[in-house]
């Protein structure tokens, strides 16, 4: 199975990318998590993301706020999946880094989730990883299916509570 790469650009998005870390691991799917800056360490993303496919990713996820340039960074050195999540500040609440992560020129596509939606993130990954991986597919589906019996669980509570005889 290919690996997943979740990089942030500083480590304070360590919070938001725990979440995606953890939905990788409940599907059983490796990855590594870095710390890159678009603008910091603009070289060092640029060779990750340039030697991305050669050391075993399958897709990259890239968590940052604010200008949130890393996603299109990393994307603009690679033609693997790129997912970026962009995350929430005090200035803008995260609307800043969200236009900056989805409004990428034509040719340089950046799937984006939702403000913090790394679990979104990670789940989209998964997916991508699963069009070739039939066992990673079944889990996906297993999970699909758990979370229907939830709601509907949950909807026979209420419907008993209001909707009875009265």
């Amino acid at each position: 199975m290919k690996k997943v790469a979740i990089v942030m650009g500083s480590d304070s998005d360590l919070p938001v990318v725990e979440r995606a870390a953890g939905t990788l691991e409940e599907y059983g799917v490796p990855f590594e998590v870095h710390v890159f800056s678009a603008h910091r360490t603009p070289d060092q993303a640029r060779a990750f993301a340039r030697g991305a496919r050669e050391n075993g990713f399958g897709v990259l996820i890239a968590a940052a706020g604010m200008a949130a340039h890393l996603a299109g960074a990393l994307a603009a050195n690679t033609t693997l999946p790129v997912v970026g999540i962009p995350l929430k500040s005090k200035a803008l609440d995260g609307v800043d880094a969200l236009l900056s992560t989805v409004q990428m020129p034509s040719g340089i596509p950046v799937a984006t989730v939702g403000i913090d939606g790394a679990v979104n993130a990670a789940l989209l990954a998964v997916e991508i990883l699963a069009l070739s991986d039939e066992a990673l597919a079944a889990r996906l589906d297993a999970a699909r299916a758990a979370g229907t019996e939830k709601v509907l669980a949950k909807n026979a509570a209420i419907e008993a509570r209001f909707n009875g005889s009265r």
